[in-house]
């Protein structure tokens, strides 16, 4: 049975994460736009997991991404490509000693922060697609059931 409270729930905060990256680009965040970035695209991997009864723990997106696949399918490259950037978005620009030198403010730049912005949207379509292939799915089977009936 597929939980759909949990989907909206995970991919409501998903969708508010990222609509906040926005605000910490404009006022030159850009290693916390780049960790929400992540953040974002956790919560929506976790919401697909969650509707589908699937255990969504750690932060890893690869692999909450690879979880994600039994259920929607090899999402594109791209997706995969950006799962992998954005894991590199979880620890080091909130951590003033995950750097060499320096704190994360100071290391990371606009274009990163709207390239991390861009990979978590996509993640997030990917999910979302998933998502209304279920319950086109779910719909169908309810109708068939209903017409054996």
């Amino acid at each position: 049975m597929l939980d759909w409270r949990e989907y909206d729930r995970w991919m409501s905060q998903s969708l508010k994460t990222l609509e906040l990256v926005d605000a910490d680009i404009a006022y030159k965040g850009y290693s916390w736009a780049c960790f929400k970035s992540h953040q974002a695209a956790e919560f929506a991997l976790k919401a697909i997991l969650y509707l589908v009864g699937t255990p969504a723990f750690g932060h890893d997106l690869t692999r909450l991404l690879k979880e994600a696949e039994k259920t929607c399918g090899a999402p594109p490259r791209s997706v995969r490509v950006c799962a992998s950037i954005l894991d590199k978005m979880y620890i080091p620009p909130r951590y003033p000693d995950a750097l060499p030198e320096g704190a994360p403010w100071e290391h990371y730049t606009l274009e990163e922060a709207e390239n991390a912005k861009d990979c978590a949207a996509s993640i997030i379509k990917w999910v979302k697609e998933c998502a209304s292939r279920l319950k086109d799915l779910q719909r169908k089977e309810y109708e068939e059931e209903e017409g054996s009936r």
